[in-house]
């Protein structure tokens, strides 16, 4: 059955009315510090929500606490499994193929700049981190998990960084749309799940096609939590696939935030990766994203590209590539290790890492919109960011 989404003029109109409901109260009565300070305290997702917190910001944690009633129990509970065996290749194709994706897209790029992000990969990384986890426990929607405050907290960075920005008068909404539409959160859940696929599958490691689909149905679900329409939401992988290959072309390009960001992300895993193979990790990275994504964001080439090309090709010559496979399997689990096991909390001198309200932009001059390229047709996946 083909996906009949909105259109992509409607997609880039509209933010996320309940989420930016809240958050325009907030700003305008000074209460985000507040709001935070309380939101800490919220971790669980059978926690009552607490009695001091502004009567905007109670109504908005109600109002989007439900799951959504067509959500398939069963198919979250398959996925934990298939994170179980392949947790440690999922994590890294994200931490590495789709957070280089996410910075591909300009204007993304832009706006983590515009809100702290980009001297800070490591923030940004322990971020991803605890989404990814929290997305990937046992029965993350049950009254046990973690995730629904973490994706109610996510949605409201989302509003602000959206509000402020609208308030600060450099964007042209006529132009170029809602910063952090529907559209770049469309983006953002085909990047964490299709091109996650897409990128273990570059690497040699192979899902099941009902794993496959699960894992996509999993982003799907966590989409429309964050705020993304459910009309706005292909319902298979294959229709996602397709979706993205359309979208893809549009939304990515060059910039000198994507660049800084990748080049930040990359230092990091040198400073944590064991040092005899540090060096595969742009290779890596390379191999996951494809050479002109890797081109753009400036991630360097260089000898390590042949070892992880034999890693994910292990059956053309098993003499030859056996040392290959077991150095490159050193570095993609090294990577899923340092994600799974919240390692990379080292490098931000055992703070741990909160989703907080931004209320104010930085310092720094307001993202200017980048000059549009042949084919261009408005907003860029942003990363929504657990993490997105």
């Amino acid at each position: 059955m083909e996906h009949l989404a909105p259109s992509p003029g409607d997609l880039r109109t509209e933010g996320d009315p309940p989420a930016d409901r809240m958050v325009i109260e907030l700003l305008d009565s000074g209460e985000i510090a507040h709001a935070n300070q309380v939101l800490h305290g919220l971790r669980h997702n059978d926690q009552l929500v607490p009695e001091d917190l502004p009567a905007v910001l109670r109504d908005y944690l109600m109002e989007t606490r439900p799951v959504p009633a067509w959500v398939d129990s069963e198919r979250i509970a398959r996925v934990h499994a298939f994170f179980r065996h392949d947790g440690i290749h999922v994590a890294s194709a994200l931490s590495l193929g789709a957070m280089v994706g996410c910075y591909a897209a300009p204007m993304g790029a832009k706006l983590l700049h515009t809100t702290h992000r980009l001297d800070h990969p490591h923030r940004r990384l322990s971020e991803t981190t605890q989404f990814l986890l929290h997305m990937m426990a046992e029965d993350p929607l049950g009254r046990h998990g973690d995730l629904v405050p973490a994706i109610q907290k996510v949605r409201l960075i989302h509003a602000a960084v959206r509000q402020l920005l609208l308030r600060d008068g450099h964007w042209d909404v006529a132009e170029h749309g809602v910063p952090i539409c529907q559209e770049d959160l469309l983006g953002a859940t085909l990047i964490f799940s299709v091109t996650v696929l897409q990128g273990m599958a570059r690497m040699g490691v192979h899902c099941t096609p009902q794993e496959a689909e699960d894992y996509y149905y999993t982003w799907r679900v966590v989409g429309v939590m964050l705020g993304l329409r459910a009309d706005a939401v292909p319902e298979s992988l294959a229709e996602a696939e397709q979706l993205w290959k359309e979208m893809e072309p549009r939304h990515l390009g060059p910039s000198a935030e994507g660049i800084a960001l990748t080049g930040g992300l990359l230092d990091l895993y040198h400073q944590i990766a064991p040092p005899g193979v540090r060096g595969a990790v742009p290779a890596v990275v390379r191999r996951m994203v494809g050479s002109q994504v890797a081109d753009w964001m400036e991630v360097p080439a260089g000898r390590w590209e042949k070892v992880v090309a034999g890693a994910a090709h292990a059956e053309e010559s098993v003499n030859a590539v056996e040392e290959h496979h077991v150095l490159a399997r050193r570095v993609l689990d090294r990577v899923g290790r340092i994600l799974l096991n919240a390692e990379v909390r080292r490098v931000t001198h055992g703070q741990s890492t909160e989703f907080d309200i931004p209320s104010e932009l930085s310092a720094g001059d307001a993202p200017q919109v980048p000059a549009a390229r042949a084919g261009d047709a408005g907003c860029c996946p942003q990363d929504a960011r657990p993490a997105p």
